[in-house]
């Protein structure tokens, strides 16, 4: 089945909006509005309304994303996790309505975008085409032309966040310089290995063939050590899932690997292989890549991740008052019953 990804993915914007502190809507109302869905209208946001059908299917939504974060949760901790969320609902889907029209207002088109995105979710899925997306989609119950809009929508609102909030935060050369000097822990990575690896596997062998993989595995390091290349030897020979990828494993700080493995290759110089090493389902041996000293990131490398940081701290004040802005520019009303969180504050 499609995994169409979830809700909080396709509308990332849902819980930051609904931290914004919001001011009452301060605009007349307009003199026509487009005529309602049918179903019960709970709130009405400048010419659109918000219909109790959707709430609804909001509302599950943070259910089932309560229940899939807190999995093997006991019942009672997943429902206090969902009301912890739901009682901002309200306020999010109308905070959504608004930067969807003031999206429109300033023309932004986000088709190719969408395009990409679709795109994106179908390799992520292993699907062939985006009509094989669209059957998958369907078939899990969603509509197509919703979850398109659910993700047009979303990136609607990711470039009116970048244009009206993003663009107008400025981070200075020595509010960077100051993050750094404060938190040097964050940049000062663990002592780690790039390793590349070569195993053959003895699952299922009888004495006489264990004996004959480890003097393979031994006639393969031995090879390598006399000139041949290590990756080129894994690609043929390794019968691990990283043949494909020439032996590459990827990089371990101290703590990640087996107890077995990690004495070994911590002890190995960069460019130097392990001898070779039994394990549980065959025997290895590894090259060490690389072997990286623990030690405070230059500036210049982690000044684009300080800035990320101070623009995310940034932008939560500064998403409160635009959205504030937008309730004073807009007309709003919830129906007796529903509660809009943002006018209790």
């Amino acid at each position: 089945m499609v995994q169409p990804m979830k809700n909080r993915h396709l509308v990332p914007l849902v819980m930051l909006l609904a931290l914004g502190t919001l001011a009452p809507c301060g605009a007349q109302a307009p003199a026509q509005t487009k005529p309602a869905p049918t179903g019960e209208i709970v709130a009405r946001v400048n010419d659109q309304v918000i219909t109790l059908a959707e709430y609804q299917k909001a509302e599950q939504q943070l259910r089932d994303e309560a229940a899939q974060d807190c999995q093997g949760c006991p019942p009672e901790k997943i429902e206090a996790q969902f009301k912890a969320q739901q009682k901002d609902l309200l306020r999010g889907l109308i905070d959504q309505v608004l930067m969807v029209q003031r999206a429109k207002d300033m023309g932004i088109s986000v088709e190719s975008d969408l395009n990409k995105r679709l795109d994106e979710v179908r390799q992520q899925n292993g699907l062939a085409t985006v009509a094989d997306l669209q059957k998958g989609v369907e078939a899990s119950g969603l509509s197509w032309e919703d979850y398109k809009t659910t993700l047009r929508n979303s990136l609607l609102q990711k470039e009116v966040v970048r244009r009206e909030v993003g663009s107008h935060l400025d981070i200075s050369s020595d509010e960077v310089k100051q993050y750094y000097e404060s938190h040097p822990q964050e940049f000062t990575p663990p002592e780690r290995v790039i390793l590349s690896e070569i195993s053959l596997s003895t699952e299922g062998k009888n004495p006489d063939e264990f004996d004959a993989v480890r003097k393979k595995v031994e006639g393969l390091r031995s090879s390598v050590l006399n000139g041949d290349d290590f990756h080129q030897v894994a690609a043929r020979y390794s019968q691990g899932s990283t043949a494909k990828d020439g032996g590459n494993l990827g990089t371990f700080a101290k703590g990640q690997l087996a107890p077995q493995i990690e004495a070994i290759v911590f002890q190995t110089g960069k460019g130097q292989l392990t001898d070779v090493i039994q394990t549980r389902s065959g025997f290895e041996f590894f090259k060490v890549e690389d072997h990286l000293q623990s030690a405070l990131q230059p500036i210049e490398q982690v000044e684009a991740t300080i800035r990320n940081t101070l623009s995310a701290q940034k932008m939560q004040p500064r998403m409160r008052e635009y959205l504030a802005e937008l309730r004073e520019q807009s007309y709003v009303t919830v129906q007796p019953g529903y509660i809009d969180t943002a006018l209790l504050i």
